[in-house]
């Protein structure tokens, strides 16, 4: 048995996670238009507390929510390590319907486009059948971050996750609440809030474990590095919003 904060009142983290993502909300205007959202759940520690938050602030200063919590499974996805038990134990305190669905692709050499485009589009899919107009994910800062690191490098583009992105040709919008969270305060309160630990299955996550070493050595030189790489991607990101509503770049789900 677990033991699991789902509600508040919050730790001094939780509160602190809390103002963040009312402020990315409020800042970018989220909620304006989109009050039936899908919360893509892998289980892990950045979906749960997007999760729980969202249902927390549902009335509070925003639009009453209508949520729905969808679960992709498969072989490679990173919420292969998840007990479907833990999940639909939290949904269900938390009265936000959970939708399991599992991912077809499986292949010998596992490859971040393909996965991550079917994972994608079964998200959406999913989530329209619900009448979600949106879908939010758990992307941090540190996210965003090593994203922009990783297509910078590999592809010679100055591009990271933006905290809304249109995408117009499947009829749904990104939606990224925790884009001002750095990790380390995600990790903090799924400690205090007795999360479980969850390990993410893929073989394919050594480039973003190498670029997160790299930012470690970055900050020794510059301490802000994150931060600013984080501000000027939502500050040069914003301009490039329509190139990147059809697109959303190709490492943003590695």
């Amino acid at each position: 048995m677990f033991t699991l904060q789902c509600n508040p009142p919050w730790t001094r983290s939780g509160k602190r996670v809390e103002s963040l993502v009312r402020k990315a909300l409020y800042t970018h205007a989220m909620l304006q238009t989109h009050t039936r959202i899908a919360v893509a759940l892998s289980g892990g520690k950045d979906s749960l507390s997007l999760l729980l938050m969202l249902k927390a602030i549902s009335g509070r200063g925003f639009p009453e929510l209508t949520l729905h919590a969808i679960h992709i499974g498969g072989k490679y996805s990173c919420g292969a390590a998840v007990s479907e038990n833990y999940l639909s134990s939290i949904c269900d305190k938390i009265q936000v319907p959970l939708i399991s669905i599992s991912s077809p692709y499986e292949t010998e050499t596992p490859e971040c486009y393909t996965c991550s485009r079917i994972r994608r589009r079964l998200l959406f899919d999913t989530a329209k059948t619900v009448g979600a107009t949106a879908v939010a994910f758990g992307h941090h800062r540190d996210d965003v971050v090593q994203t922009t690191l990783m297509n910078l490098l590999h592809k010679a583009e100055f591009a990271g996750m933006l905290p809304v992105v249109n995408m117009v040709n499947f009829g749904i919008t990104i939606l990224r609440p925790l884009i001002f969270i750095p990790e380390d305060l995600i990790r903090k309160f799924a400690k205090e809030s007795g999360f479980a630990r969850i390990t993410c299955r893929c073989p394919v996550i050594s480039l973003r474990t190498k670029t997160e070493e790299a930012l470690k050595t970055l900050e020794m030189i510059f301490p802000q590095a994150r931060h600013n790489i984080a501000l000027a991607v939502r500050e040069t990101g914003l301009i490039k919003a329509n190139h990147v509503a059809k697109h959303d770049y190709l490492l943003t789900e590695a």
